[in-house]
This record gives C-alpha cells, structure tokens and sequence, in this order.
C-alpha cells in the first residue's frame, strides 16, 4: 500500500475536506446571516464520519481528488507560465532589441585567443556561510 493511501494520511484528508465542506456550508449563516448549505454540510459529515469510522473507504475519492488537482496544476501552471513569459519577458527583451543591446557578448572576434572572462579566486572563506 502506498503511504499517501495509508488510513492515517486518508483520515487526514477526509478530515481536512470535510472541514473545507463545513466552512463552505456555515459561511452564509455566519457572515451575512442567510441559510446555511445543506448540501456542504452533508458532504463535510459524510467525509467526517468516512474519515474517523472507515478511512479506507475513502480511497476512490482521495484518487479522483488528487487527479482532478493533477489536471488543475497542470493547466494552471501553463496559464501561468505563458502569463509570467509574454508580460516579463517578452517585453524586456523587446525593449533590449530596440535599444540595440545585446547582454551577451555574442560578437565574433577573430583576434580573440579566447572567449574565457578571467576571475579571481576568492579565498575559501567565502565558502563557509553561502547563505
């Protein structure tokens, strides 16, 4: 058995769903005062009582949920990704273009006997606290 399907990792998340359920069903009645949602508060007791009686049997849903999470970070993370390149990068390097700079020194020279940038070495001080 996979550790994420043990009982122990299965009662935490049926607890931790149920309690998102309950939150989603008692939000109204707390903060505005209307009906509470009775279906949330179905869900958090079936997945509260699943959880502290017969976690296992929480197995199927545990794999649907963590599949449609798969999906979503999936998604998510090209959305955001393509999001991060067109607005930052893009941009930067089409102001870059238009001042002629080019931040990589990629002109061919042929008197050059290497393209090598010399460094000093540090002392090994340096190295004892990196971070």
């Amino acid at each position: 058995m996979a550790p994420e399907h043990s009982p122990q990792h299965l009662r935490t998340f049926g607890l931790l769903v149920g309690t998102g359920f309950a939150v989603i069903g008692l939000w109204p009645t707390i903060w505005r005062g209307e009906m509470c949602r009775v279906w949330a508060l179905v869900v958090a007791a079936g997945l509260s009582g699943f959880a502290l009686r017969r976690p296992t049997a929480l197995r199927p849903l545990y794999r649907g949920w963590m599949w449609v999470g798969h999906v979503l970070g999936w998604i998510n993370t090209r959305i955001l990704l393509g999001l991060v390149f067109y607005a930052l990068f893009v941009p930067i390097g089409f102001l870059l273009r238009m001042g002629k700079r080019d931040t990589l020194p990629r002109v061919f020279d042929r008197q050059a006997q290497s393209y090598r940038v010399p460094r000093q070495p540090r002392n090994n001080e340096q190295m004892k606290r990196q971070f």
